[in-house]
């Protein structure tokens, strides 16, 4: 995260939201519904066929489950294999993209441990003011 006093160029009012924000394109793929859970799956536990990830992550529904699939696979983040046997077998896995993900994902665990109890106290503050 860029300090206050760090140099960044200052988009003019109404301008693309990606120039007032260059990692908005980041966020939108990184943190759209379902996409961070599928990938912490496929980081902590491997190899994974889609009804192991499906069965790992509470309330996902098989036809979004597939979308965000392809969807991963399409930006680089998810290697599809498939297996032509009798049943036929696919295997999703993070890839090496999507693995360079890991630190982000470490400094977001450390910070939801570090400071999401502050934010429910200021939640619960803001509450009680009445707003």
């Amino acid at each position: 995260m860029r300090m206050a006093a760090d140099p960044m160029p200052i988009a003019p009012a109404g301008a693309d939201p990606q120039l007032a924000c260059p990692i908005a394109p980041v966020v939108d793929i990184v943190f759209s519904r379902w996409t961070t859970p599928i990938l912490w799956v496929l980081h902590t536990y491997g190899v994974q066929r889609f009804v192991q990830i499906e069965r790992r992550i509470a309330g996902i529904t098989p036809k979004v489950l597939t979308q965000r699939l392809r969807q991963l696979e399409r930006d680089g983040l998810v290697v599809r294999t498939y297996h032509p046997e009798v049943p036929p077998r696919v295997e999703y896995e993070i890839s090496g993209l999507g693995r360079s993900l890991a630190p982000l994902f470490a400094h977001l665990a450390d910070w939801t441990t570090e400071n999401l109890p502050r934010v429910e106290r200021a939640r619960q503050a803001y509450d009680d003011a009445g707003r």
